[in-house]
């Protein structure tokens, strides 16, 4: 048997290491990927922009076990239940989450120093900031009008915990939270995500049982894409498949959610041309979570394999590691990681893995059993009553 520690454990080291795999070659097409790299399949692998000029690197080091924003935000949720000790909604990511991205400096990898956790975000992410402090805006209205990006999805995980077992608790949660940073197809990939690592902790789950967890709450073009792709993994699976022809199917079933395809890159002709890039859509959905689940299926669950055919799959390979990551990682416990991977990002990222994910277990222990009173009291009540 696995226990709750030992699950929180595989959640925080998986989020680490697939962070830091994709990181090495975020934004690089599946053909850049394999042209440059054949397959990335270790941590000490050089970015592709190592020898980058500065204007093009702007000071940022990946590679070798550096960690993203993807970890950074994951924990900085984290401390947000430690400093609250309860379930989260909006208000809290417009509080507590603010402060600790905003208002505290931590060790950020990439830049080799501390500095607070939003001089490192993308825009998306930095919107929290502007909606909640620079707008006073309502927290439950703070996602509108944010780019639609799978950026709540990716720091999601602590929600899942702190609802193990419970996947549609995890799911409103997440929403709940989310909502004070995200919108439409954005917002409803993290209540998924979260539903998934909650739906990991039950013991001898499936990846099958996951899937089929995502797509009973999944809405819209989430639910649809996750069906689609799932199902295309599975067939997959039963033939001899090449990755080639992987990836082709793939993301021909992802194109129809999500059609921005492999021109992820801000570029200046692209300035005031309209698109439906990360716009809001009842049809769309983010590719990320779709993808992650796909590849779960399409390994039947293997931790290093599902995580590495997501990587190499291209574009925004870090969320896809991190996703695929903290669902294994939640299944199968701290073992499914290398300790020679665990060891290296520690001291890469100067970070303690093991105490951040214990400190976190404790937290959400507490939690959890506070569930468990109110529960047995309903049902002593309605055992009474009813």
């Amino acid at each position: 048997m696995i226990s709750f520690k030992e699950r929180v454990r595989g959640v925080v080291f998986s989020t680490a290491l697939g962070d830091a795999l994709g990181a090495t070659i975020e934004k690089l097409t599946y053909e850049q990927i394999k042209e440059k790299y054949n397959k990335v399949e270790s941590l000490k692998t050089d970015w592709y922009k190592a020898d980058a000029p500065y204007e093009v690197t702007l000071g940022k080091k990946r590679g070798n076990g550096i960690v993203t924003d993807d970890t950074l935000m994951t924990i900085a949720l984290m401390n947000v239940y430690a400093t609250e000790k309860r379930h989260l909604d909006a208000f809290d990511c417009g509080n507590e989450f603010v402060k600790e991205i905003a208002y505290k400096k931590t060790y950020i990898p990439e830049f080799g120093k501390e500095a607070m956790i939003i001089d490192r975000l993308f825009y998306p992410e930095k919107y929290i900031f502007m909606r909640h402090v620079l707008a006073n805006c309502d927290p439950r209205e703070a996602g509108i009008g944010n780019m639609i990006n799978c950026g709540a999805a990716m720091y999601i995980a602590p929600i899942g915990i702190v609802n193990a077992c419970n996947p549609k608790a995890a799911y409103d949660e997440a929403i709940l939270f989310a909502m004070g940073h995200q919108s439409s197809y954005g917002l409803e990939a993290a209540g998924v995500l979260a539903a998934c690592v909650a739906k990991a902790f039950e013991e001898d789950v499936t990846v099958d049982e996951i899937v089929q967890v995502a797509i009973k709450l999944a809405k819209d073009g989430t639910k649809q894409a996750i069906i689609e792709l799932s199902e295309a993994a599975r067939e997959l699976r039963s033939e001899k498949f090449e990755m080639d022809q992987v990836i082709g199917v793939f993301q021909t079933i992802m194109y129809k959610y999500s059609p921005m395809g492999d021109d992820v890159h801000r570029k200046l002709e692209k300035i005031g041309q309209p698109s439906n890039h990360y716009t809001p859509s009842r049809l769309f959905s983010i590719e990320e979570l779709p993808m992650a689940l796909a590849f779960m299926v399409l390994n039947d669950g293997e931790f290093y394999q599902s995580i590495f055919d997501g990587i190499n799959s291209g574009r925004d390979t870090d969320s896809i590691g991190v996703m695929i990551g903290v669902i294994l990682g939640a299944m199968y416990g701290e073992k499914v990681v290398n300790k020679e991977d665990i060891a290296l990002l520690q001291e890469t990222n100067r970070m303690d893995l093991y105490e951040i994910a214990d400190r976190f277990s404790e937290v959400a222990t507490t939690i959890i059993y506070e569930d468990l009173r109110i529960q047995e009291r309903r049902l002593a009540y309605f055992g009474k009553h009813c």
